[in-house]
Parts: C-alpha cells; sequence; structure tokens
C-alpha cells in the first residue's frame, strides 16, 4: 500500500500502443495527493491510433472467429488476477486521482464484478436464436450477433480502473477489438489493467492503449473506430455525437448528472445521513452519480440538516494509502477551481455554508474540505450547474409532491435517490423520478452495482447504456436469416392466383391468433 515505484511505471509504459516510445515527447503523470510528478508517459499520435486500428482489425477478425463461450474464458481468468492484484491497482488509482483507498477498493471490485457477469452470461446473450417468421411454418427465421468491428473508447479520469475497461469488457466479449484513449492525467490505470488482459490471454492487438491529448488521439479515435463509447461532459458528448452521426456509427455516452436525493418525512435520520454522505462525497465527489441536490420536507429539514452538516464536518481526509480516510484529494487543479468558483459564487449571493466551503491545504495542495450549503438560489451557479466536486446544496421542501417536481426540474437525469418512511412510499416516489437510475436507501450503488441491469442517462446525461444485456447488444449488429419454404409472396404453387390474393388477407388476419402474433 504505496505509490507505485518507478520500475512498475517503466513496465506499464512499455504496454503502450506507442511505436518506439522512447523516442517520443513525453507528459508528465502526477501524483494527486502532492501534485508532483511521479512519472512520465509517451506522448501517442493521430498516426498511432491508425496503426492501432489497422492491427486491431486484423487481430479482430480471428477473435470474431471464435464462439463467444471460448472469447469468455478469457474475462473469468482476468476477474481472478484484478481480485488478485487488487492492492497494486488500488495504489495506482489512488497515486492517479488521490480518491480515498475505500473508493479505489470499489473500483477494482467493479471491474472483477463486470467481466465475471459477461464472462458468465454474455454467451447466452450472444447465442443465435429463432423468431417466429412471417407465415407459420413456411418462413423460419433466426437472428445472428456480429460485431461491430474496432470500438473506441475514450474514456474519463475519475474512475480510470472501471470506465476504462468495464466497458471494453462487453465490446471485447462480443468479438471486437478496442482502441482506448485513457485521460491524459491517469494513464496507467488502463496499462495496469491492459497488462493484467494480456496475462488473461487476450491477444495485445486486441486492447490498444494509446495515450495522448483528447484532440489529437480522440479526435482520430473517432475518425476511424466502427462505434464510438465515451464517459465525460455533456457539452464534449455532444461534440463526439455529431462527429459520429457524420460518419453514421453507433454511439454510447454517459455524461453529466445533477442528481437530487429526496428525503420525506418519517425517515431514519441518522440512516439518511450516513447514506446521504456517502452518495455526495464518495470519490471526493468527482463521480457522475453522485448527489449534488438534496430535498427535504420542511418538518424535518433542520434536524437533518444539521446532524448532516456535523457528520461532514467530522469526515477524515487525508493523503493515505490505507483505508483509514473518509475522503482522498481532489484529482486536479481544475477541480479545485471549480469548487471554489461554485462555493465562492454562492457565498456571495447569499448562501449559507453549513459544513466546509474551504480549501485545506494542510493535508495537500489539492484538498478541499467536503462542503454543505443552504439557501442556494437560482441565479447561482452551483443551483443547475454539474460542480464534480465535494459539494451539495440541502433545499427544505413544503411536500413530497413540490420534492419530485424540484428534482425532475433538470435537463439531466443521470441519477436520483430516495430515504422514505416507508417502502411503498420510496417506490412510489421512484417511479415519478425522471433518471436513468433510481436508489431507495443509497445513494448510487445499488443501481450501479446490479450489473444485470442497465445503467445510463436520460436528456443531458447521456446516450445508450451500459450494464445488462442493453451493454452487450450495443456492440453488436444483429443480423435476421429469413429462410422462406412452400409459400411465396406472388403465390403457392397448384393453388390459382386469384384464389390465393383473396386467401392471403383472410390468413394473415387470422395470425392474431398465434401466440406472441
Amino acid at each position: 500500500m504505496a505509490k507505485p515505484t518507478p520500475d512498475y511505471f517503466t513496465r506499464l509504459a512499455a504496454l503502450a500502443a506507442i511505436d518506439d516510445p522512447a523516442d517520443r515527447p513525453t507528459k508528465p503523470v502526477l501524483e494527486a495527493f502532492s501534485a508532483t510528478e511521479m512519472a512520465t508517459i509517451p506522448v501517442g499520435t493521430a498516426e498511432d491510433v491508425v496503426r492501432a486500428v489497422e492491427r486491431a482489425r486484423q487481430a479482430q477478425t480471428d477473435w470474431a472467429a471464435k464462439t463467444p463461450t471460448e472469447r469468455a474464458k478469457v474475462f473469468n481468468t482476468f476477474s481472478d488476477l484484478v481480485h488478485s492484484h487488487a492492492e497494486s491497482l488500488m495504489d495506482i488509482a489512488q497515486a492517479e486521482t488521490g480518491k480515498a483507498r475505500i473508493y479505489a477498493q470499489e473500483e477494482v471490485l467493479d471491474v472483477a464484478l463486470t467481466a465475471r457477469y459477461y464472462a458468465t452470461n454474455g454467451p447466452r446473450m450472444l447465442a443465435e436464436h429463432k423468431e417466429p417468421g412471417m407465415i407459420p411454418g413456411a418462413t423460419e427465421v433466426r437472428v445472428r450477433y456480429l460485431p461491430k468491428g474496432v470500438v473506441g473508447v475514450i474514456s474519463p479520469w475519475n474512475y480510470p480502473l472501471t470506465l476504462a475497461v468495464s466497458d471494453a469488457v462487453p465490446a471485447l466479449i462480443a468479438g471486437n477489438a478496442v482502441v482506448i484513449k485513457p485521460d491524459s492525467n491517469t494513464p496507467y490505470c488502463a496499462l495496469a489493467l491492459a497488462e493484467l488482459l494480456y496475462e488473461a490471454g487476450l491477444p495485445r492487438e486486441l486492447f490498444a492503449v494509446v495515450p495522448g491529448p483528447g484532440s489529437v488521439v480522440g479526435q482520430a479515435i473517432v475518425e476511424h473506430c466502427d462505434y464510438l463509447m465515451f464517459t465525460g461532459s455533456s457539452a464534449t458528448g455532444a461534440t463526439l455525437a455529431q462527429q459520429a452521426g457524420k460518419r453514421l456509427i453507433g454511439f454510447s455516452a454517459e455524461l453529466g448528472g445533477k442528481n437530487p436525493l429526496i428525503i420525506t418525512e418519517g425517515t431514519h435520520l441518522d440512516r439518511a445521513v450516513e447514506g446521504a454522505a456517502r452518495a455526495c462525497f464518495s470519490n471526493s465527489g468527482q463521480l457522475c452519480i453522485s448527489i449534488e441536490r438534496i430535498y427535504v420536507e420542511e418538518a424535518i429539514a433542520d434536524e437533518f440538516s444539521r446532524k448532516f452538516a456535523d457528520y461532514v464536518e467530522n469526515m477524515s481526509l487525508a493523503a493515505s494509502y490505507d483505508m483509514s480516510a473518509d475522503m482522498g484529494s481532489l484529482a486536479s487543479a481544475d477541480q479545485i477551481k471549480a469548487m471554489e468558483e461554485h462555493v465562492d459564487d454562492a457565498v456571495a449571493k447569499g448562501a449559507r455554508v453549513l459544513a466546509g466551503g474551504r480549501k485545506r491545504a494542510d493535508l495537500g495542495p489539492l484538498f478541499y474540505a467536503p462542503t454543505v450549503l443552504t439557501k442556494v438560489t437560482e441565479d447561482m451557479a452551483c443551483c443547475r450547474n454539474e460542480t464534480f466536486g465535494p459539494l451539495v446544496s440541502i433545499y427544505p421542501v413544503a411536500s413530497v409532491e413540490e420534492a419530485i417536481e424540484l428534482a425532475n426540474d433538470t435537463e439531466y437525469g443521470l441519477n436520483a435517490s430516495v430515504f422514505a418512511s416507508s417502502s411503498a412510499q420510496a417506490q412510489k416516489i421512484a417511479e415519478q423520478l425522471r433518471a436513468g437510475t433510481v436508489n431507495i436507501n443509497e445513494g448510487y450503488a445499488a443501481a450501479w452495482g446490479s450489473t444485470a441491469a442497465p445503467m445510463g442517462g436520460i436528456g443531458l446525461s447521456g446516450v445508450g447504456r451500459r450494464h445488462g444485456r442493453e451493454g452487450l447488444i450495443k456492440y453488436t449488429e444483429p443480423q435476421t436469416i429469413a429462410a422462406q419454404r412452400f409459400i411465396g409472396l406472388d403465390g403457392m404453387r397448384g393453388v390459382p392466383r386469384d384464389l390465393f390474393l383473396k386467401v392471403t388477407p383472410l390468413a394473415i388476419r387470422g395470425l392474431k391468433y398465434l401466440p406472441g402474433r
């Protein structure tokens, strides 16, 4: 449990899909806790992407020829390797992002869980199957799932293990190759998992990691891949969707969120306080599905606010490679700047700070105290805009109906959470929320960790889904093969044409009495 060694970085850097990396310019990679250089990474180019895609296409042909069951074996082995290398993976995740170790562990477990899920269930989902034909007994229809080809993945810095590989796993099991551009601040997380994928038996060309700037490497991936998976901001997602649309390639994205939590009168407040703290400050709030708005019924708003603020003020922050901290640092100076801008703007316009509201330079240059605001109004930047940091605002409401209305009053729709007086009330509220996932008695993990269920956003929060069957089949081209026998659309041998044309509409109408028709 410590910052990775120079030898570790040297070994992983050699796995980047860059020719002659020793002759390339390099970019510093910082340890987030101290904001000091701990390694460098060769900088890829558009030409590196082109070569990586060419190699991926060649390797993908043989990979696609294997059965889904054969492909899945690699990912069962990979899942085991992730578990056995958990400590080093947590080390590199903490080093590159500054997250508390409990959330680095959350990432590692998620990668292993997702790989196991698709290795176990992917072959069944991809199996060829029959569907009812046009004319029963005369039309035989079967559906197959063909891989897209080369899938491009552009992954972010906040969950650099999970979001680099967990989207790639279903793409690979579906028979595709993957070319990925990790965020420039967190390239070694992707390379650490690439090393384990190769050890598990995946040909290196099938998962090519090309580090480099988004404007160069990311753009080249968009221009050459056959399907694009992106996680990041809504603004960038909209631009990439437009580019993918011009090329007529498939596109999926998980984007931003301004996620609400509703707490009703009669809720067990101590449980709600603990759940809300995790929902708001996991990964230092740098999580697309974290909570940034809390709506509390007025009857309990003061008590909840007092208890919640006290709990947050007593959270432990540390630059620690062990499990002692509740929260780590932010990932970069840009995130500190965003926090300062939102908090300072809100306070200047009349918001009240209940907890935090300040940098923690005593712990490191990128630490900011978990912050709770109240009296936030529409003219404040943090009211509707995603902060993507350890900041949450509390809004007292007169009724559950008002809470639901305000929760839905956003262009985003990624995640939501409900703590209610009863399960029945919570379920009723959840069904009225406009969000891709809704968690009850939990902030985000219940839905995210249920890998058999789809996860994704509505509105500005995204396109498509990850996890579940939807997260696999999107990487395929469904192919229908229909064989017609005995009867054609133009007649049937031995039957006069006039009679055939007269009887056909009656027969078609009669299909409604058959199951599934």
